[in-house]
């Protein structure tokens, strides 16, 4: 099934601008959220990642918000705004930032909080992208775009399958939403139908992981520890061989996933329409979280911060940044 929210709020060309702190409201005994920022109603984030403490959040009309304290504290870039158009993927490393969106736009920087565009070997909208150390990126998109960069994203080449239809039962070229890429190279990516597909050989070759009805959305792998991806209605997969091989877990719910972060403690959290999901135990068993607007709203990118206590940020509608400690 075609169609994904960060698809729809991208097509939408949501434009906004500004933010306010919130407070800290504690809610039951196992975790307290604070909004740290809140936009305007028709604003929306999309992504989220980090880099130890540093962190970037991108949106709508090329939204651009930074962090150097955990996300305790963000502010617009210099260049937020930079385009007119949504910004629906972002990764940080102490390589570089890379960000990408609509209409093939590529935003890059070196450290410094200036970006610059960069040329893309397509006009697909592209929604996601990861940046390893070695400074290997890999950015997906519409009609089963994959492309690869070598040097931080300055330049870009395709490496998607030449037939990518082939790998879908419905005979189309699949839209791709997720992608992971390990410090060895290996390539992961997930999408429509259920797709996951690997390579280890920078594109040469591609082997189907999982296929399956439901759309992925989000990804979330991490070598020697298990890994999660989740879609359309409820649909969780993990993986405990890096990717190879996944199976289905029960999520007891029909919501449309988007977004999956974990911790190496076994917390999961799932960012979700209308709800956002928590595991404890590696995703053995889920738990609603409806309190607050979770249960109204949407929340997209998530990513878990190498911090003790656990704490996890979340991004999504009306430009909103959440903190969550466990």
């Amino acid at each position: 099934m075609r169609g994904t929210l960060q698809a729809a709020a991208a097509a939408l060309g949501f434009i906004g601008a500004g933010f306010l702190a919130g407070a800290m409201p504690a809610y039951g005994a196992q975790a307290a959220v604070a909004t740290i920022v809140a936009g305007t109603a028709h604003q929306a984030l999309f992504a989220v990642a980090f880099a130890g403490d540093r962190g970037t959040a991108v949106g709508a009309a090329g939204q651009i918000l930074l962090t150097e304290d955990g996300g305790k504290h963000w502010r617009p870039s210099a260049q937020s705004g930079v385009t007119p158009l949504s910004l629906l993927g972002v990764d940080v490393e102490s390589a570089g930032q890379i960000a990408v969106g609509q209409a093939g736009t590529i935003y890059v920087t070196d450290g410094a909080d200036h970006w610059t565009q960069v040329e893309a070997p397509t006009k697909e909208r592209l929604f996601a992208v990861n940046l390893n150390a070695r400074g290997v990126a890999v950015a997906v998109g519409a009609f089963g775009t994959i492309i690869l960069s070598e040097d931080r994203g300055h330049t870009w080449r395709s490496i998607a399958p030449a037939d990518i239809a082939q790998y879908s039962d419905e005979g189309a070229d699949p839209h791709l939403y997720a992608v992971a890429l390990d410090d060895r190279g290996m390539v992961t990516v997930a999408g429509e139908f259920g797709l996951i597909l690997r390579s280890a050989d920078e594109g040469k070759h591609w082997a189907v992981a999982h296929k399956g009805d439901a759309s992925l959305f989000a990804l979330d792998l991490h070598t020697g520890r298990p890994g999660f991806a989740v879609g359309q209605s409820g649909t969780i997969l993990r993986t405990t061989d890096d990717g190879a091989t996944w199976s289905e877990l029960k999520s007891n719910s029909t919501a449309n996933l988007l977004g999956v972060s974990s911790d190496p403690n076994g917390q999961v959290v799932v960012t979700a329409m209308d709800t956002v999901l928590r595991s404890d135990d590696g995703g053995a068993t889920w738990n609603p979280m409806d309190w607050g607007d979770f249960g109204s709203a949407w929340y997209a990118g998530v990513q878990f911060l190498g911090s003790q206590p656990a704490t996890a940020i979340l991004v999504g509608h009306a430009g909103r940044i959440l903190r969550m400690n466990f």
